[in-house]
């Protein structure tokens, strides 16, 4: 609890894309069926850029205690790109970003000719940019409540279902409401209780940019997150009910070269649409333009950065054209080298730890998963693994049926959980 209370204040960075409405969400006239009333429940937990080994390195007492009573992954491989609201929809979505359309924190779409911003609270509660089905959507069909504090894309009605209850993104509502919601969730009659609950966090990753991962803000950040956990446990232990957690963040954090940061190459804007950010650069041809002649251009005086073509990026990584199911991937891709990083749309200053990088390159992007409750089993460590494979965790627990194919499979849920 020393943690809670004085570094909720030190560690509490308002997001750039907060927004100022507190009010829980509440979807009427729902409720649980009365076969659902008695499936398993689940918090899903992120942190967002808490790197696979910030756990052991900054000594999180507690994460490290529950994992060594359940389940604990060398580490969790990051979806390309490495980058916040990509890959926490891959993990309740099982799909890859090119995949489930929501391919990067900044993209166009040439179709619609918009684009989306993870800063852009419009673009972000707006579910035509969002493809897949979302593990809440999925549950609320099959009439298990959800709720959600906090998720990419929770905000969004995609394919018409918020979760029951949910709130908007903000960092204005501290740390000890969001514990106490959770347990108000849960002594909800059965038939308004969600089994399903999100629960997201920003500290780890606000410190790890702003000062770098080794820093000491970073360590008191993820003390921060160790002692929520604790806390959160502690609640949902007071409510009777044996819950499931499974502790994950979207990537890690690395260290770059912010002090020699590359200037953006010269591309005529009247022929590309630039998107992207510092560690990945997308250009989309607009009609008429010559990719290849470009692409030839830009590779002759490429210095520490790659240029690739959309068709030529690496199949592992699923981020080319064959995977590209809602061409929202740019024809060509500014793709810096470690620790290298583009100044990107004319920024003075440049953070010294970064994500979004290669994650078969860069282990430093990996990021973390820890698992423990009556589901899991105990004192179980596996080897690395694609974070697309959580959402066949949670299916499997608690009895889903999928409606469609994803891009993850079963092996993981089956060597972890007892009764898969």
């Amino acid at each position: 609890m020393k943690y809670l209370f004085v570094l909720s204040f030190l560690l509490l960075f308002t997001s750039s894309y907060a927004q100022t409405d507190t009010t829980q969400q509440v979807v009427a006239g729902r409720k649980n069926s009365i076969a659902q009333q008695k499936k398993p429940y689940v918090i899903l937990i992120s942190s967002d850029a808490f790197r696979y080994d910030f756990a052991n390195k900054f000594k999180a007492e507690h994460l490290l205690a529950f994992a060594d009573s359940g389940v604990r992954a060398a580490s969790m491989i990051p979806s390309y790109p490495s980058l916040t609201f990509p890959n926490h929809y891959a993990l309740v979505t099982g799909l890859y970003p090119s995949h489930s359309g929501l391919v990067h924190n900044n993209f166009y779409d040439p179709k619609t000719g918009k684009r989306y911003n993870n800063n852009d609270k419009k673009a972000v509660a707006d579910s035509s940019w969002y493809g897949g089905t979302p593990l809440w959507v999925l549950a609320e069909q099959q009439q298990i409540l959800s709720a959600s504090f906090y998720w990419v894309a929770a905000e969004a009605p995609i394919q018409g279902i918020n979760p029951t209850y949910y709130y908007n993104y903000n960092n204005l509502i501290p740390i000890h409401q969001r514990i106490t919601q959770v347990g108000e969730w849960l002594r909800l009659p059965e038939e308004k209780r969600p089994h399903l609950i999100t629960f997201y966090m920003s500290n780890v990753d606000d410190a790890a940019h702003k000062y770098g991962p080794d820093s000491k803000e970073t360590g008191a950040a993820v003390h921060y997150v160790d002692s929520v956990v604790n806390e959160l446990v502690k609640v949902t232990k007071r409510t009777g009910l044996d819950v499931n957690f499974i502790f994950v963040s979207d990537h890690g954090m690395t260290s770059v070269d912010n002090q020699h940061p590359m200037e953006l190459p010269a591309v005529d804007t009247s022929k590309f649409v630039v998107a992207g950010d510092g560690i990945l650069v997308e250009l989309y041809a607009k009609p008429g333009a010559d990719v290849q002649a470009t692409y030839k251009k830009l590779k002759a005086g490429a210095k520490n950065y790659q240029v690739i073509l959309k068709k030529d990026m690496p199949a592992k990584l699923h981020y080319g054209a064959k995977d590209d199911r809602y061409n929202r991937i740019g024809d060509i891709l500014l793709k810096p080298t470690w620790p290298h990083v583009f100044r990107y749309m004319g920024k003075t200053h440049i953070n010294p730890g970064w994500h979004g990088l290669d994650p078969y390159l860069v282990k430093d992007v990996h990021a973390t998963f820890i698992a423990w409750g009556p589901s899991f089993k105990k004192g179980v460590k596996t080897g690395s693994f694609n974070n697309v494979n959580v959402y066949n965790v949670i299916t499997s627990i608690l009895r889903l049926t999928p409606n469609e194919q994803t891009d993850g499979d079963g092996k993981i849920a089956r060597k972890i959980l007892v009764k898969p």
